[in-house]
């Protein structure tokens, strides 16, 4: 592989960027997630027992523990870590000089704190893989304070290539446990004419990829194997076209679940990670510059290279075919597909290629580090040698103990594999399995929502008589309502939402939470639903009666006449989701006794130098917030005004110029018949046309 600074570059600067991203849509929901009297509190996750400080970090890694010796309670020293991850992220993605070892592992270990204390709402595959990815930003970047990342060090290579083996098992562990899970819909190509319209917010686009023929679907989710399954092993080819051509095949499956779904930062995050395939000569291609570096190849070299290419996709192309009997259908004018493999063949396929993938690694690690290696020995001076040697010691003892214990959740594809690992590995994979260093992935590994997506719609009610649907900002409800665009942001309660709709109330406490706060009527709590106060239908009195109710939802279809229809879902009841409960009742009481969800004392309030000046830059966010939200109303009557008083104007222009135009032709004409147009009666009409036009625009003006 050739150089790798500008990648490296860019991926530091881009993690910069999705840190900042992370800290400031975490920011916006923990007073309603978890502050003093919101879903679920985080100082219940802290219990102070009087144990020594080191001794509480090494049972639960958390610079929360810090915030009584500041005088905070746990949900204020948590917006005092959000806010110094998110204006560190942001000095990081501006300053250059600041994406060093220290600024990664600071902005990695406030991110860790507040995961631990995340509960469900922070127990995402995207919020691990920002933790793993994270730590490996600290091996990535230049070990200085100040010292940016255009430094280039010998042992560069060696700890970027580690970027590039967790996307290889992100993107070979996706693929595989979507056939691992036996899911109906997957082994039957079907998936994707359920994904679009099931997954937790999808966008406006997924509704037009949800009326894509069904042929195309199919094979819209064989290419998702190809890419998921087979590409992953060019990642560590020697041949950089392979490597790039792998690129830019993730890339385009990144870019398309963007446009068709709401993830957060996940896929952003996915893309940077596939910088790790690509080197110098690559990026300056993409920005139109020469490459420096000389071509050494001789045409024989170069000639066997591309045979080389075209044979492994060619082998690619065949065994898709093989493997999905592709087939022209020329009676639905597209290409038929099916599964032509059986479970036990592919589980024997995972059986022989989960450990020559592990030997893959190795040796492409081994060459990295050899290629490391003899660099520092190239280089001139002893002093500088001799650091260089010691540097590369150190990053090469680190490189190997990441690689190894990442082969435990690795290998969970494949327990057989998993059972051979040496005793060692996993045991020091648990020692560090508390700071989330190394995580299994797999998205998606069944399909949800084959009979119509679920979706809990709640309902409050002042009289228990007349009810009133409680809509959110962005999950599905409103069957009118047109899906968002929230990329990067995460709307935890929204999604955690889409998770309660798969199963009974019981199997998620913190609804029961939801339920009671909404009761109660606490504003950090209504505005994770909605944060437009006046969008909400119980902003001047909290309802007295809440229940919840089970929906299926589904796309709607365009009309007979291929005109598109005015909602974008339609639904049909299903089942109660949740009692209806007031203030007081037995069952609810019982709920938040057995979940431990009610305080048997209000908790206390930091009233320090630190607490005001944290709640005071949220109350400064807010005011400015509800205030714009208070008057978008009247913002938005005040715009279409002007846009119509801007309308008229151009049509008053328009028909004055059209008038003079008319008059000036007029009087050509009757110069060009050698007649005074001030002695001629058709003066006069003239002049009263022009009156009449001035009177018309006048009226239609006002």
């Amino acid at each position: 592989m050739g150089e790798i600074t500008l990648p490296r570059r860019m991926f530091l600067w881009c993690m910069a960027l999705i840190y900042l991203s992370a800290f400031v849509s975490l920011y916006l929901q923990i007073p309603g997630l978890y502050g003093n009297e919101g879903l679920l509190p985080a100082r219940r996750q802290l219990r102070y027992s009087g144990k020594p400080l080191m001794e509480q970090l090494l049972s639960s890694p958390t610079l929360l523990w810090l915030g009584p010796r500041l005088g905070l309670d746990t949900h204020t020293a948590m917006e005092l870590l959000c806010l110094i991850g998110a204006a560190l992220s942001l000095a990081a993605t501006l300053v250059e000089a600041l994406r060093g070892s220290v600024v990664f592992f600071c902005l990695w270990a406030l991110y860790l704190s507040m995961y631990q204390v995340g509960q469900v709402f922070l127990y995402f595959q995207w919020d691990n893989l920002l933790l793993e990815t994270g730590f490996l930003c600290i091996l990535v970047a230049p070990l200085s304070l100040i010292g940016g990342s255009r430094g280039v060090r010998e042992h560069d290579g060696m700890t970027f290539w580690l970027i590039r083996w967790l996307l290889f098992r992100l993107m070979f562990a996706s693929g595989v446990v979507k056939l691992t899970s036996r899911c109906p819909t997957w082994w039957g190509l079907t998936a994707l004419t359920y994904h679009y319209e099931t997954q937790c917010i999808p966008t406006p686009l997924a509704w037009f990829a949800h009326q894509l023929p069904v042929w195309w679907q199919k094979l819209s989710v064989v290419a998702t194997f190809v890419i998921e399954i087979a590409a992953p092993f060019l990642f560590f080819s020697p041949l950089r076209r392979l490597r790039i051509g792998s690129f830019y095949l993730q890339m385009l499956l990144q870019v398309l679940i963007i446009l068709s779904g709401n993830y957060n930062f996940f896929n952003l995050l996915t893309m940077i990670l596939c910088l790790s395939l690509l080197d110098d000569q690559h990026v300056h291609f993409w920005l139109r510059k020469a490459d420096r570096s000389p071509n050494s190849e001789s045409r024989v070299w170069s000639w066997l290279c591309y045979l080389v290419e075209l044979a492994v996709w060619s082998l690619m192309i065949f065994g898709s075919v093989l493997c999905f009997d592709l087939q022209l259908d020329q009676t639905k004018s597209g290409i038929s597909s099916r599964t032509a493999f059986t479970f036990h063949q592919f589980n024997q396929f995972l059986k022989t290629v989960t450990i020559p993938c592990i030997w893959i690694g190795v040796l492409s690690l081994t060459w990295e580090m050899v290629k490391a290696m003899f660099r520092c020995a190239c280089v001139c001076g002893f002093l500088k040698r001799f650091c260089g040697t010691l540097q590369w010691t150190v990053f090469a003892a680190a490189t190997a103990a990441m690689f190894t214990i990442s082969l435990v959740p690795f290998t969970y594809i494949e327990y057989d594999s998993n059972a051979r690992l040496w005793p060692g590995v996993r045991r020091a994979n648990e020692v560090v399995n508390r700071f989330q260093l190394v995580n299994s992935y797999g998205l998606f590994r069944r399909m949800t929502g084959v009979g119509g997506r679920p979706e809990v719609v709640i309902e409050g009610s002042n009289d228990g008589i007349t009810w009133t649907e409680i809509e959110f900002m962005y999950k599905p409800g409103n069957l009118s309502a047109p899906p968002p665009v929230l990329t990067p942001h995460q709307p935890r309660l929204d999604w955690q939402m889409w998770f309660a709709a798969l199963g009974p109330h019981t199997q998620s406490p913190w609804f029961t939470s939801l339920v009671y706060r909404l009761l109660q009527g606490k504003q950090d709590v209504i505005e994770l639903i909605q944060t437009d106060v006046s969008q909400y239908p119980f902003h001047q009195q909290p309802p007295a009666y809440i229940r919840a109710h089970r929906y299926r939802y589904w796309f709607t279809r365009p009309q007979a006449d291929g005109s598109y229809p005015q909602r974008w879902w339609r639904r049909v009841y299903d089942e109660e989701f949740y009692p209806t409960v007031h203030l007081g009742n037995t069952v609810l009481e019982s709920m938040l006794s057995h979940y431990g969800l009610k305080d048997k004392a209000p908790p206390r309030t930091s009233n320090t130098a630190v607490a005001q000046v944290v709640r005071g830059t949220r109350g400064r966010r807010w005011s400015i917030t509800q205030k714009s939200q208070m008057n978008r109303r009247q913002w938005r009557k005040k715009r279409r005004r002007r846009r119509k008083e801007r309308t008229v104007k151009m049509n008053w222009r328009r028909l004055k110029k059209t008038s003079r135009i008319l008059l000036v032709m007029m009087k050509r004409k009757m110069m060009n018949e050698k007649r005074t147009f001030e002695d001629k009666p058709t003066h006069h009409l003239i002049s009263k046309l022009n009156s009449i036009i001035n009177l018309i625009g006048c009226l239609y003006f006002i």
